[in-house]
């Protein structure tokens, strides 16, 4: 069991899962691209390179494999992309996203039974507590596997993280990396002028946690090396934060340096444009 691709042929799925992202929002003119841009790397990194899963088995359990779940569930378009890319359903399914009956809505959901979601999200701030609770399930079913958890910066602002944080450290949930999206970006601006963060490090330090840091979240073999490192931090009696920074909208020109396209879709000349900046590579759904 597991997927260890070659990272450098991994470079490939990086303009193709941009290409989705894009080509979904845009055909129903609804989600969210610049986030999801953003996290590329990181997705393609994880289930690709860093997670011990086989997606031909997926179960809801998640027993015996790494398991991940997505806290700022708002990014699904990249989620999608490369869950499908992945192998766990048909690719041509993304034809599908936030449609009327569509297993891929706008939020992951359980009730349309997607392979590779295990539970509704995009309800800032809950993730992390879903998965610290992930966590302690694999512990007491003696499950060696590891919990991930993807979380968007702004989020952070929510109270519920911090008591996760203490609750994780509390009761040494070790078996756990939470990745921090720091792109300094949410819905109604920068998140340092929203409510500042400050210093992520020295909090979750102060926490009790391990910390990772990756300064370009957009560099494929950067973060694949931090994730891997982060991984190895495990079963030390603490929980391990990744502090990740990325770009909004990367990959794509006029979406990078704001929040504005954090929720809204490109128009028909704006997907030609991101479309001629990011090449076919694996074949269009």
């Amino acid at each position: 069991m597991g997927i260890k691709s070659d990272i450098n042929e991994l470079k490939a799925w990086l303009p193709q899962v941009r290409r989705d992202i894009v080509r979904m929002v845009h055909a129903v003119q609804s989600g969210h691209p610049g986030g999801s841009l953003g996290c590329t790397e990181f997705f393609v990194a994880l289930f690709q390179y860093v997670m011990d899963h086989d997606p031909a088995t997926f179960t809801m359990d998640g027993r015996d494999q790494d398991i991940f779940f997505l806290s700022n569930g708002h990014i699904t378009p990249v989620y999608y992309s490369v869950l499908a890319r992945s192998g766990f359903f048909p690719v041509s399914e993304l034809a599908t996203f936030r449609r009327i009956n569509s297993r891929l809505q706008g939020h992951p959901a359980t009730h349309e039974h997607l392979p590779g979601v295990r539970v509704a999200t995009g309800s800032l701030g809950q993730g992390l507590s879903v998965a610290i609770g992930a966590a302690l399930a694999k512990k007491l079913n003696g499950d060696l596997h590891t919990v991930y958890t993807l979380q968007g910066d702004g989020e952070l602002q929510e109270g519920q993280i911090w008591e996760a944080a203490m609750f994780a450290a509390h009761h040494k949930v070790d078996n756990l990396v939470v990745t921090i999206d720091r792109n300094n970006r949410q819905i109604d601006g920068d998140v340092s002028e929203v409510m500042d963060l400050g210093d992520l490090k020295a909090k979750f330090e102060a926490f009790g946690w391990l910390v990772v840091e990756c300064e370009n979240g957009n560099d494929l073999v950067e973060v694949a090396e931090a994730l891997l490192l982060a991984k190895s931090l495990t079963r030390n009696e603490k929980p391990v934060v990744l502090i990740m920074k990325t770009e909004m909208g990367h990959g794509v020109d006029f979406m990078m340096g704001s929040h504005e396209w954090h929720g809204i879709a490109p128009n028909d000349e704006q997907l030609r444009r991101a479309l001629e900046q990011n090449p076919e590579t694996l074949g269009d759904y």
